[in-house]
């Protein structure tokens, strides 16, 4: 068919997958980490508490104090490529990309910071995307995480006019493919140590108590993945939930309660491992590698490891390659 010579151009259809994660400050200064802390913990989703209460104490109290801390601790994990979230993810999409081939688009986002949602989608849709899979990195659903990153990518299919078809990939915390992706990454993590631990911490990110009591089905995702683990890995493994913030009930047992309490146990050799992060990132890199690694040893506690994250590894992509694929059927298929 031949367009009128005043028709406006028109980009050739095509399939996009916008991978989307937490988000990151652009640098590792009070400055971006006030700006990051302010869009995230004014998220209504995050912070499920009136705004009229919380602003004033977000505003003044935790945004002048906290990112001078934060801006320090992401100073210990940046890294040549900035952001290690933001840099495993880029390199998860320019995989997925590679092996996806030229005829889908894959992009990435993160909720928070830099590059956002609406910035990505409106790339696609400019380049001819017309059917998008929003692929939010999270394992188990969480309406803090899941939830927003989907409501960020509504907000803006409310404001056009010509919407794209979205879907949207669910959670995986117990799909066979991602556990035996974490099976063959620890085992493997394992085989490199020169101990052999005498426990696995599962350490997931924490939420408010009261997400789980609200219907949020979150803790019992988390439970179901570490229970298919253990069993994969043919051992027990140990849950718990890190990054608790504030003085409200956090879902438990806590990660740096359960680390401290563990050589008292006669438990001398850990490992911990975070199945709920897709990527490694400061709650990883930091909170456990580093801090969770110091209050081991406080405690008495002997030989520690923290294994990564799937990340863009081998076996990782090619579990995410297998979960997008099936999302698009329908739209598209290998070649």
């Amino acid at each position: 068919m031949t367009l009128p010579p005043d028709h406006p151009p028109v980009a050739a259809r095509q399939i996009g997958v916008l991978l989307i994660n937490l988000g990151t400050p652009d640098a590792p200064d009070t400055r971006s980490v006030r700006a990051y802390l302010r869009e995230f913990l004014s998220d209504r989703r995050v912070v499920e508490i009136p705004a009229f209460i919380w602003q004033p104490v977000l505003r003044g109290f935790i945004l002048n104090t906290r990112p001078q801390k934060s801006a320090a601790n992401y100073r210990k994990v940046w890294g040549p490529e900035g952001s290690p979230l933001a840099a495993i993810t880029r390199r998860q999409a320019l995989a997925l990309q590679d092996m996806l081939g030229p005829t889908v688009k894959v992009d990435w986002a993160m909720r928070y910071g830099s590059p956002s949602i609406e910035q990505a989608m409106r790339a696609m849709i400019e380049a001819g995307c017309d059917r998008i899979l929003l692929a939010p990195l999270y394992p188990q659903y969480c309406a803090a995480t899941t939830a927003t990153a989907n409501d960020k990518a509504f907000d803006l299919m409310r404001a056009l006019r010509w919407q794209p078809a979205v879907r949207t990939l669910p959670p995986y915390y117990d799909d066979p493919g991602h556990i035996e992706a974490l099976r063959a990454s620890i085992t493997q993590g394992l085989a490199g140590l020169d101990f052999a631990p005498d426990a696995i911490v599962v350490s997931f990110h924490g939420m408010p108590q009261r997400t789980l009591t609200l219907g949020d089905p979150y803790h019992c995702q988390c439970q179901k993945t570490g229970r298919l683990l253990g069993e994969a890995l043919g051992r027990p493994v140990i849950v718990s939930f890190q990054s608790r913030f504030g003085s409200a009930k956090w879902l438990d047992p806590a990660t740096d309660e359960t680390l401290a309490a563990l050589p008292g146990k006669g438990v001398n050799k850990v490992v911990v491992v975070a199945p709920g992060f897709s990527a490694d990132c400061l709650e990883t890199l930091e909170e456990i590698a580093m801090e969770g690694r110091e209050t081991f040893h406080e405690a008495g506690g002997g030989d520690f490891a923290y294994l990564p994250c799937l990340n863009d590894s081998p076996i990782g992509m090619q579990m995410l390659r297998d979960l997008i694929v099936r999302e698009l059927e329908g739209w598209w298929r290998p070649a």
